[in-house]
Order: C-alpha cells, then structure tokens, then sequence
C-alpha cells in the first residue's frame, strides 16, 4: 500500500503501529512530519504537506490511541 498526505487515517494507524510507546499530544508538526516522511509505505511529494493535514494526521492519530 503506498500512502499520500491526503490518507490520514491510514498514517496515522501506520504511525500508532510503528511508535505505539509515542504520545502524538507530545509532537511538533516538524517532528511529526518527519515521522510520516519515515514510513516505509509513505510515497508523496514532502512539500506538499501543510498544518492542515499534519493537524488532522495529528488528530487521527489521538483517536487510534482511544
């Protein structure tokens, strides 16, 4: 599966699955990017990140955690 910025929920359970031990409460969105950049199934432009998506990535990412 390769993922793309607007795949939100998807990264953000690739996340939870690669950093189960990490609070995303805790990160930056610079931190947060570069996790997203990390993913081995991640393939999209790195520029095309924006707030907005990193904030809903972000968010997605708490409510897996619930």
């Amino acid at each position: 599966m390769v993922l793309k910025w607007l795949d939100v929920l998807d990264i953000a359970i690739e996340l939870d699955e690669k950093y189960p031990d990490t609070d995303p409460l805790t990160l930056n969105f610079l931190e947060l990017k570069n996790m997203i950049l990390a993913l081995d199934e991640f393939d999209d432009d790195p520029e095309h990140s924006g707030e907005k998506v990193l904030e809903a990535i972000q968010q997605s990412w708490i409510d897996e955690k619930e």
